[in-house]
């Protein structure tokens, strides 16, 4: 779900970014935000300058060579969201050190020789590790793929896969009770 949060907030900067600049393009801080330039080849557009373009992946390891600030705020910035991302989900989607200690309760577990005080820092502190870092190796994903030159993006890819598991795993939930999916 990070990459997916983390996709909509780019495309959203990038399509504000550039309405603005076809409307308001003299202005100081819609220039700030990112100034767009017409492809030759096809009529797309893409970031040149501004928050847009330091946040839009390189085109290749050449041009990321060529600007090293472009590719470094590029990195942080997916591996900085990614981990935010991930670490808000496991908060909204019930996974959040609290919600678990309210699971465990209700099945009367409770942390080794200590409190449920103690069972909440040591669940605060291994989940919230764990969430940012899980973040961060799909953030990783993404760039790599990007990097390399995948057809389609980093992104796309993963949930690509993602989907294809889980429709994988639905398969064979069905074929262990027996009954027919399609």
């Amino acid at each position: 779900m990070p990459i997916i949060l983390m996709s909509a907030l780019i495309s959203n900067t990038f399509l504000i970014s550039k309405t603005l600049y076809r409307k308001f393009g003299s202005f100081f801080l819609v220039r700030w935000l990112g100034r767009w330039k017409e492809a030759s080849i096809g009529g797309a557009s893409y970031p040149v300058s501004g928050i847009a373009y330091y946040i839009s992946p390189p085109q290749s390891l050449t041009h990321m060579l060529g600007d090293p600030l472009h590719g470094i705020i590029y990195i942080l910035t997916i591996l900085i969201a990614c981990a935010v991302f991930s670490k808000t989900w496991t908060e909204i989607g019930g996974q959040s050190p609290k919600d678990v200690l309210k699971n465990l309760q209700s099945q009367n577990l409770t942390a080794v020789g200590g409190s449920d005080q103690l069972l909440y820092k040591r669940l605060n502190r291994h989940i919230n590790i764990a969430a940012s870092l899980g973040g961060i190796c799909v953030g990783v994903l993404t760039i790599l793929a990007d990097f390399l030159g995948a057809i389609g993006s980093g992104t796309g890819i993963l949930l690509s896969c993602n989907i294809i598991f889980e429709v994988y795993e639905a398969v064979m939930r069905e074929r262990e009770k027996g009954e027919k999916l399609f």
